[in-house]
């Protein structure tokens, strides 16, 4: 039986990543060596991962004055190092759900954070509007996309501060306006790569100010110095991260998995829209196109865990709500077919055929 993997992460890769990962196991490049075992410093890998920043930057248009970095310790590090070297008196977050509480959480330990704006007040199901941002704020962080309540921001916002995202989960989903970020990180294991490497993509100018000594290890200005490679970075996720660049831009890049990301979205939507025994549970306009949300209607609850079996018997992998919400998510990341949203539409609909009499 095939299996369509809707999992939040890690999640499903590009085949020909997995593939060539795997062959690059066993013998990188025909040199009779394993990826898993050539040096960091070796020529093979620095080809590797000058290969990886470069597609980086091709595919999402990012300007000359900016550095990419491939770091450990995944966007949750990120949450601290960030304040750790820019938060010198007072940041600006936008609260909209779990991981950007976690991130103003850490922030707190170097400064201010004053919170702009809240969706706390319904469960997180849509992201605020209307909010101002202190002129004196240092930066503004959002996460731009929900993995666990299924919101998405959907526009690049113009602010007088550095704007600084966390963007683990639609990265290089959707077309990106990076001049207007003075910062963007995230975990791989989206839309990227395995689990182990942390992008980072940063501008020069927002170094440098902050009056603390920083550690080596958490300061930004030692890993551009050494291009990433101060300690041994995680060699096999990178390798990972780049096949799946080189799938990216060999189907037409970032505008063309956009588009197919929306009509994978649409469809699914429709479906729960459209059905007498799903719901949807963000507000429309904030809707996430990477995970999708949805839980049973009240009159349906007691069908849930027959569902998720029901599911499960054909081929569904992952669609379990996160347990803190409940009910269902199917992500939809870059490397999901629409054939596997069409099944999953197929199996909800074959399920709400057996109890809607």
């Amino acid at each position: 039986m095939k299996k369509h993997n809707f999992s939040a992460g890690p999640s499903i890769l590009p085949r020909v990543a997995i593939e060539n990962t795997s062959n690059a196991i066993l013998n990188l490049n025909g040199t009779g060596l394993s990826l898993l075992e050539i040096s960091h410093r070796s020529k093979d890998f620095q080809a590797i991962i000058d290969e990886a920043v470069a597609l980086f930057k091709e595919l999402l248009h990012i300007p000359e004055n900016y550095h990419v970095l491939f770091l450990g310790g995944g966007a949750s590090l990120q949450f601290c190092m960030l304040p750790f070297n820019l938060l010198n008196k007072k940041a600006a977050y936008l609260e909209t759900g779990v991981w950007a509480k976690k991130a103003l959480k850490e922030a707190k330990l170097f400064g201010e954070v004053n919170v702009v704006a809240s969706s706390s007040d319904k469960n997180f199901s849509y992201i605020p509007k209307n909010f101002s941002v202190p002129s004196d704020a240092e930066y503004f962080h959002i996460t731009t996309n929900n993995t666990i309540y299924g919101t998405e921001i959907h526009e690049d916002y113009s602010v007088e501060m550095p704007l600084v995202a966390d963007m683990s989960s639609d990265i290089l989903s959707r077309p990106v306006d990076v001049s207007k970020y003075a910062l963007i990180y995230g975990g791989a294991q989206k839309n990227l790569g395995p689990a182990g490497v942390t992008f980072v993509i940063l501008r020069d100018d927002i170094l440098g100010k902050v009056d603390r000594k920083i550690p080596s290890m958490l300061d930004y200005r030692t890993h551009i110095a050494e291009g990433s490679m101060f300690n041994t970075p995680p060699v096999m996720p990178i390798f990972t991260v780049n096949e799946t660049l080189k799938w990216i831009k060999s189907i037409g890049g970032v505008p063309q998995i956009y588009k197919m990301n929306q009509a994978k979205a649409q469809l699914l939507y429709d479906a729960i829209d459209n059905s007498k025994v799903f719901t949807g549970t963000a507000e429309k306009e904030s809707r996430s196109i990477m995970n999708i949300c949805f839980v049973m209607q009240e009159a349906y609850k007691e069908h849930e865990d027959a569902f998720m079996e029901f599911a499960k018997s054909k081929g569904m992998i992952g669609i379990k709500g996160h347990r803190s919400v409940g009910g269902f998510r199917a992500s939809t990341y870059n490397a999901l077919p629409i054939e596997s949203v069409q099944a999953l539409i197929d199996c909800m609909n074959e399920f709400e055929a057996q109890i809607v009499k």
